[in-house]
């Protein structure tokens, strides 16, 4: 097996598409058909469903991508190792987050991280909710990953970093708009823009048991995947939601924030990562995120 072919790999994984691969990787399409035949060859299993219409992965492809990912990291970590002074950090990880929701919490990661790690490659994935991130943590594709907590049972660590309570978010021209706070029962039979059910979404899943807990199912006519588009589309006047108290701080113009009366339902954010990740840069990132994101008292 030789480097190149899985490089050629990745690159038709990510793309799902031969020709746009090539072009990733400045190659005609035929001889990065043959690599990839070869890799199978090797393997001694298909990667790759191919019709003239799709490619897909095979499970043996879908198996193969996280160790491909981390091989191909290592060989990068070689070639930074070979330049690198003695006792300097050096290396790549891969971080994600939900968006919005965290625009607390991930600068203050980020920044420090740069600060303290300079040689240390950060690549940033944005909209990617707690269900999917546990995903990605398990396969390796993920290194670390800011997430809603509690997790299910999972082989997973992970530790609180924030506890932010719920509140609710309505027009700016809404007859609640100018409370001081509300109960959250005055929202029955309102319209709301919330996070896709299902999608694994740790404040679609909050939002939804704390209407639940105050005697109502919520109507929901509109989900979005990103948190600031539900900002944006409660300021256009199109319903009500349900978010963060962090979140009140990059409100648009037309949608006003206002606290819930009452038991506080909270959002609980924290870092997870595997244990068993072979990472050089891993455990020096929680150090700086015991620092800069401690776990609130």
């Amino acid at each position: 097996m030789e480097i190149r072919w899985l490089e050629a790999f990745v690159a038709v994984a990510e793309e799902l598409h031969f020709g746009r691969a090539a072009t990733r990787l400045h190659m005609a399409q035929s001889p990065l058909s043959q690599t990839i035949r070869k890799l199978e060859k090797d393997m001694g299993v298909p990667l790759f469903d191919r019709s003239t219409r799709s490619v897909a992965l095979t499970p043996a492809g879908r198996s193969l991508l996280p160790h491909a990912y981390r091989a191909l990291d290592e060989l990068e970590v070689a070639r930074q190792a070979a330049h690198a002074s003695v006792g300097t950090v050096y290396g790549h990880l891969t971080m994600s987050f939900t968006g919005a929701i965290n625009h607390r919490t991930l600068p203050r990661l980020t920044r420090a991280l740069r600060r303290r790690y300079p040689d240390v490659v950060l690549s940033l994935q944005g909209r990617v909710v707690t269900g999917d991130a546990v995903a990605q943590l398990m396969q390796g594709t993920l290194d670390l990953a800011f997430v809603g907590l509690p997790l299910d049972p999972s082989p997973l660590a992970s530790r609180l970093i924030a506890r932010e309570a719920l509140g609710a978010v309505v027009p700016v021209d809404h007859p609640l708009a100018r409370r001081a706070a509300l109960d959250l029962a005055e929202l029955r039979g309102e319209d709301f823009i919330m996070m896709p059910s299902g999608g694994g979404s740790d404040l679609e899943r909050t939002a939804t048991a704390a209407c639940v807990a105050a005697g109502f199912r919520p109507r929901v006519v509109q989900t979005i995947g990103d948190p600031f588009m539900i900002l944006t589309f409660v300021a256009a006047g199109m319903g009500v939601s349900l978010v963060s108290e962090g979140m009140s701080d990059i409100l648009p113009h037309g949608a006003v924030y206002v606290p819930l009366s009452g038991p506080q339902p909270y959002l609980q954010h924290g870092l997870a990562w595997a244990p068993a990740n072979p990472s050089r840069v891993l455990p020096y990132a929680l150090e700086v995120a015991e620092q800069v994101l401690p776990t609130p008292a």
